[in-house]
């Protein structure tokens, strides 16, 4: 029988599976509903940048690229990571004055980033239109994945070291005897374990639930588009993020990956979101020409390019843009790493790193404030814990309170 019991397949539980694994921990079994990589994981842009507003968010980035850019050595698996650098837009001073702080803030961190000159940015991005950057600010050892490679290689060297996988099983209750996780019950029966790892990424309010938690983990819609291949674009290109009007691309394959973030969120109500519900989404094809519409300011032959695919979900916001991770308090054995903002692809192994370290006897600073005792006992209601997800999505590109000389809102993470 599993002493630890992972609930979710995508990039978050498999990370921790393997982490967990190498780090020695017996017995570990993941419990996914359907496929591996199925459902959130799979609708991501797999985009990874590491240039952040504070030293703790950046070491947790860079983390994550330093798994990417071993893992197939380690593993024989591979996560598709290609590290092609990354490229800031600034279209305002304000954005500028963002820019140099991030700039410092890398520095600190010993992260390798840069000013560009125009004609350097035009070398490295030849299709983009640079007549209205005012500043962009390149990382060399940014880059991106493919979502499904990356959960597979974990999942895949996870089980080399003797985790298990149930698939097509959904998590129906959580046993709880004088305050400790003894078992678990499943569509595929019943069994005991030790600790319960609560990874359902948008589904992970719902398992919190079954042993009688509440914590604001709020499912809101994402959206991107992919076009059939394009002229000068090929996946060597950097990744782009353009925050002053919200819009973020990398090429894929030969076609332009486009997404961004919605000036109006919307969320779920998670009290109505239950374990293996599917979460349907249709495409927004108003937000999505407007994606096209403001990225078109770079790249004008967007707006007539064909789209091949559209992929949306609804990746999982907690009301202060942090992380919820860590032991639930007054429940032994249950444990969160959920509400990844965004970031559950591109920081998986941060994060997975981040759950080893809360489990242990003196975690971080840093880690303890990602702690899900923030939320408990339940001084917040429903209503204003959506309001506050969906204006952390929103603002996810939003300047930075320091950038704002101390206004603003916190940036995910």
């Amino acid at each position: 029988m599993p002493r630890v019991t992972i609930v979710g397949g995508g990039a978050i539980g498999c990370a921790v599976a393997y982490c967990m694994a190498r780090a020695g921990y017996p017995d570990i079994q993941i419990l996914e509903r359907g496929e591996l990589a199925a459902a959130t994981s799979g609708q991501a842009a797999g985009l990874v940048g590491q240039v952040r507003s504070s030293q703790e968010r950046t070491r947790l980035a860079m983390a994550s690229v330093a798994m990417y850019s071993k893992i197939e050595q380690e593993t024989g698996y591979t996560a598709d990571w290609r590290q092609t650098g990354s490229i800031r837009i600034a279209m305002t001073g304000e954005r500028v004055a963002e820019f140099r702080m991030m700039a410092g803030v890398a520095a600190a961190t010993g992260l390798d980033v840069e000013f560009l000159e125009p004609g350097r940015l035009a070398e490295l991005f030849p299709p983009l239109d640079t007549g209205q950057a005012k500043a962009a600010l390149w990382c060399p050892t940014d880059g991106y994945l493919q979502p499904h490679s990356l959960v597979m290689a974990y999942a895949r060297a996870a089980r080399d070291r003797g985790v298990t996988i149930a698939s097509h099983t959904t998590l129906t209750g959580i046993a709880i005897t004088r305050g400790a996780v003894t078992g678990i019950r499943t569509s595929n029966g019943s069994a005991t374990t030790d600790m319960v790892i609560d990874a359902a990424g948008p589904w992970a309010g719902a398992v919190a639930s079954l042993a009688g938690v509440e914590l604001p983990v709020i499912p809101v819609r994402h959206q991107y588009f992919v076009t059939v291949p394009q002229e000068g674009w090929h996946g060597s290109l950097p990744v782009l993020r353009i925050p002053d009007v919200r819009i973020y691309a990398r090429a894929e394959v030969k076609g332009i990956l486009c997404g961004g973030w919605e000036a109006d969120g919307l969320s779920l109500d998670p009290r109505e979101v239950a374990v293996g519900q599917p979460l349907a989404v249709a495409p927004d094809w108003d937000v999505l020409s407007g994606f096209a519409a403001d990225f078109a300011r770079f790249i004008p032959t967007v707006t007539t390019a064909e789209i091949r695919e559209v992929f949306r979900g609804y990746p999982a916001f907690s009301p202060d843009g942090r992380f919820i991770v860590g032991p639930v308090p007054g429940i032994r054995g249950f444990v969160m790493a959920a509400a990844c903002n965004a970031h559950g692809v591109s920081g998986s192994a941060g994060l997975a790193e981040s759950v080893l370290e809360s489990l242990g006897p003196d975690p971080s600073p840093y880690i303890r404030s990602l702690s899900p005792a923030r939320f408990m006992p339940r001084d917040w209601t429903w209503e204003a814990a959506r309001d506050r997800a969906e204006l952390i999505y929103e603002t996810y590109y939003g300047l930075t309170a320091a950038a704002q000389g101390g206004t603003g809102a916190p940036a995910p993470g």
